[in-house]
């Protein structure tokens, strides 16, 4: 018997290396197809859409708050992949009456680099995941923040605004950007008025294009609450996704630092 700790620290117990996987999570989808287990993976969410043609063949269970149980039951997974935040406790806690549940805890770049190296380990693919921490390392290494700190607020929900505060992976990766986030102070993901956004006055104003997809026509709308801010539609995937998409992060990130920044001066 093969025997795992997840990032919750619940062990979870395998009797042989899983062949088929059911992942719960867009951004590990994504790690599982790069670790090359594209045949070994069965079933995956609505909202798992990369890599593209590859995962647009796989069964679907349902989104990532509303597991279709029955569906999941009829491919018989031996592993499901899930995460702590982007998945509902109820549906977790009814996977794992049935299947070993392997979950994520996802807050910073190295709790990143954790997952992908643990989820090598129990799928048999530790080296491909080792050199992918690898090469994010690298890539970190070389991330030049803004410099002074440019006060923030990163936007990812219009009617009503909610905006990222602390304590998850978006913050985390503003505060290596050198971006200031300005609702840091609040939990999670709040909710902010009009007038919370005035009176917080940043001068960089981000807007995910997901999970809300905001798009150029929603600037003048933040323009007129923060006339002096800069604003940008941003890729929110490569701010939130927590798998191997981050390898395209990086340059990302150092561009937008690089434009802003020019307009600051």
């Amino acid at each position: 018997m093969l025997s795992f700790v997840d990032q919750l620290g619940n062990t979870v117990s395998l009797p042989q290396p899983p062949q088929r996987i059911i992942s719960l999570v867009p951004s590990q989808t994504e790690l599982l197809f790069h670790l090359g287990l594209a045949d070994r993976v069965v079933g995956v969410t609505k909202f798992c859409i990369h890599p593209g043609e590859q995962v647009k063949l796989k069964p679907k269970v349902g989104g990532t708050k509303n597991f279709h149980l029955e569906a999941i039951h009829q491919l018989k997974p031996d592993l499901i992949i899930g995460n702590k935040e982007e998945n509902y406790r109820e549906g977790i806690e009814q996977l794992q009456q049935h299947y070993p549940v392997w979950l994520s805890d996802i807050y910073t770049l190295q709790d990143a680099f954790e997952m992908m190296v643990s989820l090598g380990q129990v799928t048999g693919t530790e080296p491909r995941a080792k050199d992918l921490v690898s090469r994010l390392q690298q890539q970190f290494s070389t991330l030049q923040p803004a410099a002074p700190p440019i006060s923030t607020a990163y936007f990812i929900w219009r009617k009503p605004y909610m905006a990222v505060g602390n304590h998850n992976f978006i913050d985390h990766l503003l505060h290596l950007c050198g971006f200031r986030n300005v609702f840091g102070h609040l939990p999670r993901y709040p909710e902010v008025s009009p007038e919370q956004l005035r009176e917080a006055a940043p001068r960089l104003l981000l807007l995910s294009s997901e999970p809300y997809p905001f798009q150029e026509k929603h600037i003048a709308e933040f323009q007129a609450l923060c006339p002096e801010a800069k604003i940008r539609v941003v890729d929110g995937e490569l701010f939130s996704w927590y798998g191997s998409r981050l390898v395209h992060s990086v340059s990302y990130l150092q561009q937008l630092i690089q434009e802003v920044g020019a307009a600051e001066k």
